[in-house]
């Protein structure tokens, strides 16, 4: 394994669960739920190799996020996606930053208030909601969220209700097709890819909750950035986008 692998390892172990298993733990659609990173271990989200790892600017520019768009991050924990979005989409733009742990929302806004950054408002989601207005968004994005949630069916109603006719919902995941890539060692015998999903198991999950399959962008190193919109909103496909 190469030392990024190693130090990416090592950053998921750093991320496990600090507290008890919640009552909601569980499986969905066959693949186990991971836990989530508590704010204990937060560290781990701004791990000095993360950009190079995840390249957080590149994500931002494939999805051609931009001034004056409104943007969710949802499972924004400290904030570390939250920022790049403001500064992109400007003042004329909005981010809503979500996320279930307070501690994790106090964190984004002491930072915001070092760097002077008005333009995003705070919300305290749920296990069962983002929270999040409907039809506000352009853009809804989790990153490395998604396959933490307790409640995917639930969630995902509230989001897509969030997207505008023209919105998006961008997951950014690691590759279970990946066998290099680490999984956290309390997911091994749990689920054989833990931290990771393929992109049949997400296109599985996602399709029949209401969203139409757009594109996957595997430019990344470890993750994959899979798109979605409503599936009520696309009056045709071109060929190769959607089964």
């Amino acid at each position: 394994m190469t030392r990024s692998r190693w130090l990416l390892f090592a950053a998921l172990i750093a991320c496990g669960r600090s507290s008890p298993p919640s009552k909601t733990d569980g499986s969905y659609q066959g693949r186990t739920i991971a836990p989530a990173c508590s704010h204990l271990g937060a560290d781990w989200l701004e791990r000095p190799d993360r950009e190079a790892r995840e390249q957080p600017d590149r994500v931002l520019a494939l999805l051609q996020v931009s001034r004056g768009m409104t943007v969710a991050d949802v499972g924004a924990g400290t904030g570390y996606f939250t920022v790049r979005l403001a500064h992109r989409v400007g003042a004329s733009g909005k981010v809503l930053a979500t996320d279930v742990q307070p501690e994790m929302l106090r964190k984004i806004d002491a930072r915001l208030g070092r760097e002077q950054i008005t333009n995003v408002q705070l919300i305290r989601g749920t296990e069962r909601s983002a929270e999040l207005p409907a039809r506000c968004c352009d853009l809804v994005l989790l990153v490395d969220v998604y396959h933490e949630l307790a409640d995917p069916p639930s969630v995902m109603a509230g989001i897509r209700r969030a997207l505008k006719d023209t919105g998006k919902l961008a997951l950014v995941e690691y590759r279970a097709e990946d066998p290099t890539v680490p999984i956290r060692p309390e997911q091994r015998e749990a689920s054989p890819e833990g931290d990771k999903m393929s992109l049949s198991q997400i296109r599985q999950e996602l399709e029949p909750l209401g969203f139409a399959f757009v594109t996957s962008i595997e430019e990344l190193p470890d993750q994959r950035i899979v798109v979605f919109t409503r599936d009520d909103v696309i009056p045709t496909t071109p060929a190769g986008q959607r089964r």
